[in-house]
């Protein structure tokens, strides 16, 4: 049979040193980006602005005039990482954000997914992100019009912003289903949910550990979310009563996230359902808001922690495997929230069997000023008031049991 038609011809779409800014994690047009990338190596040099990558859209094996940009290393976007073709911007999620919203960033030409409602309305569905704002300075602004993609309220887009051209999806949105628990997971899980009480506001992100936490709160009532995304788990968690979004201080009866990142079960349950807001970053991460949510807790991981209390969520060996995004955003929430917690959870040893708690880390994203709790499958180390030495005592005292000693030596030896 013939291969069939590319959905869109790029030549002269694409001028050369373009910045090309692409929906991301679930909200990838996949439809627009696969097309992009099998006929990138005919077009002039561009740049490509990703975010989390959950499809297998782009990789080392893309076209060497395409240079990639992203705000961290998240999902697959370590394959252009290792290979060494992802540029890596530091910041914090909601500052790259604001960089498109104040035309610091300036893309030129932007891929979306959305999604259609009744009478022709128009949802960025999964994502209200960096995209709309990219979009409204853009030259080109290219739709993909997707009929499996969830129409979400708070994610309209702007009649004010143009849409030049439209495909038509040819394939469902991507999904990411939970990761299950395992044993190391679940011996976290329990720590960090004895620190989550009825009437929490919750923050979370992606992966095993938060997954394994939130599994635990079932039991719990009138919880709320704010947080900058959301997962099938959240569907659990309103359908057994735990989450009622009642007590949030703000936005009452109302789930707020920034993403939504899960399988087709989440992506039906949020379709046109009001009691979803999908906000854009500047009111999911927006420090004024969050000091407004009652006991805002926010669950947030890492590679590794120092004996101070400093967090490195970005790189280990001088190699960026991860990203600031929003962690330095919702610790500083929590702790401005009433009765907030900020927590932050990981296994106490890597894959290699090397402590993930270490004298020094080699890369700060959260300073050790705002560091409240730490939490490994051997404990929880609380250090918000805390001086250096004893939170030096507390980390090692929930290191795995043969780096004790280790790190003990260290902290002597300084």
């Amino acid at each position: 049979m013939p291969e069939p038609a590319a959905p869109i011809d790029f030549s002269g779409l694409i001028r050369e040193g373009d910045l090309v800014v692409c929906g991301q994690a679930t909200a990838e047009p996949v439809t627009l980006t696969e097309a992009l990338m099998a006929q990138a190596a005919q077009l002039p040099p561009f740049r490509m602005m990703i975010g989390p990558v959950f499809s297998d859209t782009f990789s080392a094996t893309c076209p060497p005039n395409v240079a990639f940009q992203s705000y961290g290393v998240i999902g697959n976007a370590r394959r252009l990482a290792k290979a060494g073709r992802l540029d890596v911007i530091p910041s914090n999620y909601s500052a790259f954000c604001a960089d498109f919203a104040a035309r610091r960033h300036r893309a030129d030409v932007v891929l979306v997914q959305l999604a259609e409602g009744g009478g022709g309305r128009l949802s960025a569905s999964l994502s209200n992100d960096y995209v709309i704002d990219a979009a409204r300075g853009a030259r080109r602004v290219i739709a993909e019009i997707n009929p499996d993609a969830p129409f979400t309220f708070g994610a309209e887009w702007p009649d004010e912003v143009p849409i030049h051209l439209r495909v038509a999806a040819r394939r469902p949105p991507v999904e990411l289903a939970s990761t299950p628990p395992d044993d190391v997971s679940r011996r976290i899980a329990v720590h960090a949910a004895s620190l989550i009480a009825d009437g929490s506001t919750l923050q979370f992100g992606v992966g095993r550990i938060p997954d394994a936490i939130l599994s635990t709160l079932s039991h719990l009532r009138n919880l709320g979310i704010h947080s900058g995304l959301i997962n099938d788990a959240v569907v659990d968690l309103i359908a057994c009563g735990a989450v009622t979004n009642a007590d949030k201080g703000i936005d009452a009866g109302i789930t707020v996230t920034n993403q939504v990142i899960g399988t087709q079960r989440l992506y039906r349950f949020v379709h046109e359902n009001r009691t979803v807001a999908v906000r854009p970053t500047s009111y999911t991460h927006g420090q004024n808001v969050l000091a407004q949510v009652n006991r805002l807790v926010a669950i947030n991981s890492a590679l590794q922690v120092g004996l101070d209390g400093s967090v490195n969520s970005e790189t280990l060996n001088g190699v960026a495997i991860g990203a600031i995004g929003g962690q330095l955003d919702f610790v500083r929430g929590a702790n401005a929230s009433p009765g907030g917690r900020a927590i932050i959870a990981l296994p106490a040893t890597a894959s290699d069997g090397t402590s993930r708690i270490v004298g020094r880390v080699e890369t700060v994203t959260t300073p050790r000023a705002d560091v409240d709790a730490i939490v490994t499958e051997w404990g929880i180390a609380e250090l918000r008031g805390c001086g250096l030495a004893e939170r030096a005592r507390r980390m090692i005292a929930i290191a795995a049991p043969e780096h004790r000693e280790g790190l003990s030596a260290q902290l002597r030896a300084r």
